[in-house]
């Protein structure tokens, strides 16, 4: 990997895992390929992070609207939240853009 490139993935990785929305799988998945960075275990951790992070990335469609986000929300802050979604969506966003999300992005956009 071209190193302008890894340190992007660094300090991206460096931000989801100070996310509040990061998941733990996910921080678990960050620090471990961190770990790996320039070691022979490198490429398979980078294999299990991408992994992680395509499991993790929520897409903009569906989870804020559903049973499972009003679940984690509360039915009211799912209502906004589903609002700011449809607002995403009609400007092109694909994913959530909490801040782990959008460094999931950034980060499979460098790794892929």
């Amino acid at each position: 990997m071209e190193k302008q490139i890894l340190n992007e993935v660094i300090e991206e990785t460096k931000k989801l895992i100070a996310a509040p929305s990061c998941s733990q799988e996910a921080k678990d998945a960050a620090n471990a390929w961190l770990d790996a960075v320039g070691t022979d275990n490198e490429e398979a951790e980078t294999k299990k992070y991408i992994a992680e992070l395509e499991e993790d990335i929520m897409p903009i469609d569906g989870f804020a609207g559903s049973e499972a986000g009003a679940a984690v929300f509360g039915a009211e802050k799912a209502k906004e939240v589903e609002a700011h979604a449809k607002e995403v969506k009609a400007a092109g966003g694909k994913y959530c853009d909490c801040p782990a999300c959008t460094a999931c992005e950034v980060i499979l956009s460098k790794l892929k």
